[in-house]
């Protein structure tokens, strides 16, 4: 009989005791995070209310004929006026405000990394085994830690999707940065410039074009988490689609689920238009 030997190992035991120590011990820390992140979460979600609809589908038009064509700015302007008259603007709102904080952290956080990580290769052999475990982890995974320190609610949303949207822009900031031309440094350091100077006036603005592909890459799976984190009590659209599969309403889902998919063409396009202009400013000069 292919029967496995009564054999326990209670893992699970020790990493639950791991964690209540750490929640007992930087319980300040944790609630300063809490408080930072709501009120900025809250902060941007009035900031976006406060503008009239109309001015905000005109920026977006801008952006959209700024980075793409007038064509790419008129459709967009239309599919923010579509989620408004499926009456989820509020809702659009929120989840636009948690996108925007979410990618924010994950920039302050993430290109600081790979700019250490490119330069120093003990760093990047010890960093790398855990963005592959943030990237391969299930997303769901994430929630339980995002629940126990932060409680339901948008936090734990942006926690959960810190995790599963930071390892793309640290890979790339460190791609772009290893990959900036030898010969381009070797110059800077012959006219004197000092690690600094070189990272600030040549290899950032060379590596830019790769980083805003992180940038990306970056707040498409951030958009990606919405409605997972509804699971964790994140408002939103990600609220309205896991509210229409548990009542089972086809209208609200496709209402709430084609509004995600107009969100995301429009952050998808902007955010790729922005990177092919830094891509060809960096090719004149």
């Amino acid at each position: 009989m292919g029967i496995f030997p009564d054999i326990e190992f209670e893992a699970g035991k020790y990493v639950d005791q791991a964690v209540n120590f750490i929640d007992t011990t930087f319980e300040a820390f944790f609630d300063f995070i809490f408080f930072i992140a709501s009120r900025s979460i809250n902060l941007m979600t009035d900031g976006l209310m406060f503008l009239p609809w109309w001015l905000f589908i005109i920026i977006i038009f801008g952006l959209g004929w700024y980075f793409k064509s007038a064509f790419s700015g008129i459709l967009y302007g239309a599919f923010i006026f579509i989620i408004g008259t499926f009456g989820l603007w509020e809702d659009m709102m929120i989840t636009i405000s948690i996108i925007l904080t979410a990618v924010i952290i994950c920039l302050i956080i993430g290109i600081p990394i790979g700019v250490a990580m490119s330069f120093s290769r003990l760093f990047s052999t010890i960093a790398r085994p855990v963005l592959d475990a943030m990237q391969t982890m299930p997303s769901f995974v994430y929630l339980i830690p995002a629940i126990f320190f932060f409680g339901l609610g948008n936090v734990s949303a942006i926690f959960a999707t810190l995790i599963y949207a930071l390892p793309p822009v640290i890979r790339l900031t460190e791609l772009a940065i290893r990959g900036v031309d030898k010969e381009i440094i070797e110059s800077a350091h012959s006219f004197g410039s000092s690690k600094w100077q070189t990272l600030k006036k040549v290899q950032l603005p060379q590596a830019t074009p790769t980083i805003m592909a992180g940038v990306n890459q970056t707040t498409m799976m951030a958009l990606s988490m919405v409605v997972i984190a509804s699971m964790v009590g994140a408002s939103g659209l990600g609220e309205q689609v896991l509210v229409s599969i548990n009542r089972i309403d086809i209208a609200l889902g496709f209402e709430a689920g084609i509004s995600i998919v107009f969100l995301a063409v429009i952050i998808d396009r902007i955010t790729n238009g922005i990177a092919q202009k830094f891509q060809r400013q960096g090719d004149r000069a």
